[in-house]
């Protein structure tokens, strides 16, 4: 199965995000906020990294940070493990706090880092906790608008620069655009190539020469920007992992035909083709590529058979070269 993004170069900038698991509350009072931003603002010293901003909500929290030394993995393990093995101490619990491995987007900087901090500074605001950001307290923003002490390892001057060089005149132009009407309705990863790169073609190619040949066996989502796949080759993939001829897959009276489903779901999944590009390759409307992939998805939750058949495709998919 894919994993979720891990590449490390110097001085790229991320968004990450981690869940509580099973999108349980990882901060269950004020001392724990206040805890975890202790285990954060150790980041800068410990690892050399720049942190741009940050907003802790109940069950999850962002974070904006620049690794100059290529060691975005080393932070958050040590963020993660740190935070985790407070909260057991002091709940008496054991076990994983975090859902799964974090989320990350690689994060072009002078195209996107300005709407990617309005975005995690108005997540208190889409989910409903406030209606202002200055009135959350667990968020950056409050140290951007100087009402607070000032953080030192908390990165204001690259943000607030590009407004102006004046600290009031930025100050006020940053709160106007961060609280702008439009911003809110906007999401920045909508248009992220690849699922987690936000950034220019050149930008795309930069990210491709920084992860290396080396990597490709080991993140499926750099195989993704590096390689074109096309439906005949994910159908042929899949043929061959389920040992069974083409024209079994492309066979238009056969009922609950799964290795079409099959195809349906990995070709959705893993390339940018339209249902009704796949449907008229295989000869059907593009409502039934969208049944298809959903009656896929259904049955997947219910027959674990089926769920590591789909797995296994998707593995073989994604380590061909």
């Amino acid at each position: 199965m894919a994993r979720p993004l891990r590449i490390q170069y110097e001085g790229a900038l991320y968004h990450i995000t981690s869940r509580g698991n099973e999108k349980r509350d990882i901060f269950l009072d004020e001392a724990d906020f206040k805890k975890f931003l202790k285990i954060l603002s150790k980041l800068p010293d410990r690892f050399k990294v720049i942190i741009y901003g940050y907003v802790l909500m109940s069950n999850h929290y962002h974070l904006l940070i620049e690794t100059p030394q290529a060691n975005i993995i080393k932070n958050i393990h040590y963020l993660n493990s740190s935070y985790t093995g407070y909260f057991n101490r002091k709940y008496n619990r054991v076990g994983h706090l975090f859902q799964g491995r974090y989320k990350s987007y690689l994060i072009e900087k002078d195209s996107y880092l300005l709407l990617v901090s309005r975005y995690i500074h108005l997540n208190p605001l889409r989910a409903g906790v406030v209606r202002d950001p200055g009135e959350y307290t667990w968020s950056s923003y409050n140290d951007y608008m100087s009402k607070r002490k000032e953080k030192e390892w908390l990165n204001r001057k690259w943000i607030l620069s590009q407004f102006s060089h004046r600290e009031d005149a930025s100050i006020k132009a940053y709160k106007k655009f961060v609280e702008d009407k439009e911003g809110f309705s906007k999401s920045p990863f909508k248009g992220a190539i690849a699922g987690f790169i936000l950034g220019s073609e050149e930008f795309l190619k930069k990210v491709r020469d920084e992860s290396g040949e080396r990597r490709d066996r080991e993140i499926p989502e750099i195989r993704k920007i590096r390689k074109s796949l096309g439906i005949q080759d994910i159908v042929e993939i899949v043929a061959r992992v389920l040992n069974i001829e083409l024209d079994e897959i492309k066979r238009k009276c056969k009922r609950n035909n799964k290795a079409k489903k099959i195809c349906f779901y990995l070709i959705r999944r893993h390339t940018s083709f339209s249902n009704q590009k796949i449907g008229d390759y295989f000869g059907v409307g593009y409502t039934g590529v969208s049944q298809g992939v959903r009656r896929l998805e259904e049955d997947m939750k219910k027959d674990k058979e089926l769920k590591e058949t789909v797995l296994l495709v998707e593995e073989r998919l994604l380590s061909e070269e």
